[in-house]
């Protein structure tokens, strides 16, 4: 071993004058850019100009400065940041306040021009006044909703504690998220804080605006230092660990601020749009909806019992079914429209509009459509009757087609719902059956068939389906009639309910809060809901889980409505709490889990497993070290050269 050392040594000492044949290009420039001078210098104090120069060791280049480089205080007028060869000229817009620390945090913009060395996180910083302010603090922000980290979106310090000062006044020093959610504000001075985060639409650092989200956290704080030892690993190569290195350094507290951040239910109400998509029907799109309906008086048809209305659940989207086909045929319905809007304090007032609602489609060209289509199902009719098939001589309009929400394979606690085109007029619950089939022989068992809550036009088919058996859901024909007459042909499927051996089962035993208003909710790979449950007595069980990978979130429900609700900053109140359980649970086949959860156990920026977290951290930038890689085969090949076999060591 000693002698291949040697000659490993002795050959890559001598490839400079002993390798013949064409240059490769000489070696890498692998060093980072080093900052060799600045105008002021760097921690200057009692500055009074607003220009600011940094010289550098090479020609440099400056990536994303828009986003990435963060001055603080914040400045109103955007600073103008320049690279220029060896120097970056930054030019401050606002006057500069009294006594005050200015940092310039370029984070990791800056890079050699050359090679894309990045010279890693630097911040420039002087002061106004007689001292440079050098605490630091730091964070994470993320989505309330789902505990995404939250990239790029500003964080800001106020010394004035009032709730007001979020609204009438900038942040004294800012920072922004990287990918990770994390951020750091620096040249903090003593004294006592309270952070926000802020999606800054208007560029005036504070929140104006309700579409903008933002996060608020009462509790203060007083930055501080210690001296602290991290430890810091050398690599030998990729794979291989060198040594680790004790490194004392100064610990900046706190480091921990987690900042939950959410939009406002937008409660500001105008109409969107009005469309008429289908012949049958017009549309009304509110951004926010209303208990009390738009009155409507027709001006060129009687609007007294004309429509079908049709809302969703927030009442924000309104359709209007025309009853009568004369006037599905009318291409333009004129109306006047009273409805409620937003003035610009707020408020609700009573507006009126005049609209035409016009067909996507015109009439004309919906009978030439009817035409050619009976055209084609007249001539189907004759090939059938020369080959002497079954055929028929009178054109029938289509079914009511009804989608049946149900498969031939269903989970025990599936339940089957029932979607119609078009609002009905007669609905038979009674003519839906459903059978089981118990040692070859076929019983009637119950079920029931339900409107589900304001929605017209769906229902829900309960029933106690068993394990194991096989089951036909039956519906006689003309069970259904729409608004138009058109009726329901019959409908049947076989239904086979998987067997209980097919599934596991999930038990978790809750900690760390007040359980009488926690929801949990199961989710797959992807972060979406897949069981939804209420803790009872501490304890939330799920059913009937195919074999799978699953994560586990959870929200404390506190109005009750089992829906997630967002903050109200003007009422003081923070977005519903959300967990997540900080690891994958697999479930098998015939496999009860139970696993115990304490919420609150693992801080909140640490709870989302990696796997289903969409915003993932941003890629560090590294020096790419090529000349250890060339020196590398320089020698090996030296070696080859001599007959020196490497792998056999001789």
């Amino acid at each position: 071993m000693k002698k291949l050392l040697y000659i490993c040594t002795v050959a890559l000492a001598m490839i400079g004058c002993a390798r013949m044949g064409q240059p490769d290009g000489g070696w890498y420039d692998d060093d980072p850019p080093k900052v060799i001078g600045c105008t002021p210098t760097d921690q200057a104090t009692n500055v009074t100009a607003k220009k600011i120069t940094i010289l550098f060791d090479e020609y440099i280049k400056l990536t994303d400065a828009n986003n990435k480089v963060i001055v603080s205080p914040p400045q109103l007028e955007v600073p103008d940041i320049k690279a220029a060869g060896k120097k970056i000229v930054v030019e401050l817009q606002d006057s500069l306040m009294a006594n005050t620390t200015y940092t310039i945090d370029f984070s990791d913009a800056i890079s050699d021009n050359n090679e894309g060395n990045p010279m890693g996180s630097y911040t420039y910083s002087f002061s106004t006044g007689e001292r440079i302010d050098t605490f630091e603090v730091s964070g994470y922000v993320l989505d309330a909703s789902n505990l995404e980290p939250i990239k790029g979106i500003m964080v800001g310090l106020y010394a004035d504690l009032t709730d007001s000062a979020f609204q009438t006044k900038p942040m004294l020093r800012v920072s922004r998220t990287d990918g990770s959610g994390h951020f750091v504000v620096k040249g903090v001075a003593p004294g006592t804080y309270r952070a926000y985060a802020l999606q800054d639409m208007d560029g005036d650092f504070r929140f104006t605006q309700k579409s903008e989200m933002i996060a608020f956290n009462k509790q203060t704080f007083e930055p501080s230092s210690k001296p602290d030892v991290r430890t810091d690993t050398v690599w030998r190569d990729s794979l291989h660990i060198d040594a680790l290195i004790q490194v004392p350094y100064t610990h900046f507290l706190p480091d921990d601020i987690t900042l939950l951040a959410f939009t406002h239910v937008q409660t500001d109400r105008f109409l969107i749009k009005t469309e008429r998509v289908e012949a049958n029907k017009f549309s009304m799109y509110f951004s926010y909806g209303h208990p009390d309906l738009p009155v409507i008086k027709g001006l060129n048809f009687d609007s007294n019992d004309a429509f079908v209305i049709e809302t969703n659940e927030k009442q924000d989207t309104i359709h209007y079914w025309l009853r009568d086909t004369t006037l599905i045929n009318q291409d333009t319905l004129s109306m006047e429209i009273s409805y409620q809007i937003s003035d610009s304090t707020g408020l609700l007032v009573n507006q009126t509009d005049t609209i035409e609602a016009l067909a996507k489609t015109p009439y004309e060209k919906r009978l030439k459509a009817q035409a050619k289509e009976i055209e084609q199902w007249q001539k189907e009719q004759d090939k059938k009757k020369k080959r002497g098939m079954e055929y028929d001589s009178i054109w029938h309009e289509k079914p009511l087609e009804p989608k049946y929400d149900a498969s031939p394979s269903m989970d025990p606690d599936k339940i089957v719902r029932v979607e119609m085109p078009t609002p009905l007029q007669r609905c038979d619950t009674a003519a839906v059956h459903l059978y089981s089939m118990i040692d070859s022989v076929w019983y009637e068992s119950e079920c029931k068939m339900v409107p589900i809550p304001n929605q017209i036009r769906r229902y829900e088919i309960l029933a106690d389906w068993r394990p194991g058996i096989e089951y036909s859901l039956e519906v006689d024909s003309a069970a259904f009639e729409d608004i138009y007459g058109k009726v329901s042909n019959a409908y049947k499927l076989g239904i086979k309910v998987k067997s209980e051996d097919e599934y596991g089962t999930l038990k978790l035993n809750i900690t760390g809060v007040e359980d009488s208003a926690m929801v949990v909710q199961l989710l797959n790979g992807s972060d979406k809901i897949v069981k939804q449950t209420r803790v009872k007595n501490h304890v939330a069980e799920f059913y009937y889980l195919k074999p799978d990978k699953y994560y586990v979130s959870a929200f404390i429900d506190e109005n009750g409505n089992g829906i997630w609700d967002t903050g109200n900053y003007a009422e003081g109140r923070q977005a519903e709490a959300v967990y997540y359980y900080p690891r994958e649970i697999e479930c098998k086949a015939k496999w009860d889990v139970s696993q115990s959860w304490n919420v609150t156990g693992t801080p909140i920026y640490k709870q989302k497993p990696a796997k289903i977290t969409k915003q993932k951290p941003d890629a560090a930038k590294k020096l790419k070290n090529r000349n250890v890689e060339r020196a590398r085969k320089l020698g090996i090949e030296y070696l080859k050269d001599k007959g020196i076999n490497l792998d056999n060591k001789k």
